[in-house]
C-alpha cells in the first residue's frame, strides 16, 4: 500500500503516530510519512483514526 498525507489538511493531532508510530511519525507539527510504501495493518486503523481524513492510502 501507498500511504500520503496531506499537508493542508492534517492538524497535526498525533492520532496516526498514537495508532501506527512505525509508519509516521511529527515533523514540523505535522504527521509525516517515515515508510511511504508499507503492508503494516495499523495504516488502515491510522487513516481511520484522523479527524481530518488527511492520510490517503492507494
Amino acid at each position: 500500500m501507498k500511504v500520503k498525507v496531506d499537508k493542508e489538511k492534517c492538524i497535526g493531532c498525533g492520532a496516526c503516530v498514537s495508532v501506527c508510530g512505525e509508519v509516521f511519525e511529527m515533523k514540523d507539527g505535522k504527521a509525516n510519512v517515515k515508510e511511504k510504501e508499507t503492508d503494516k495493518k495499523c495504516v488502515k486503523e491510522a487513516e481511520e483514526s484522523c479527524p481530518v481524513q488527511a492520510i490517503k492510502i492507494e
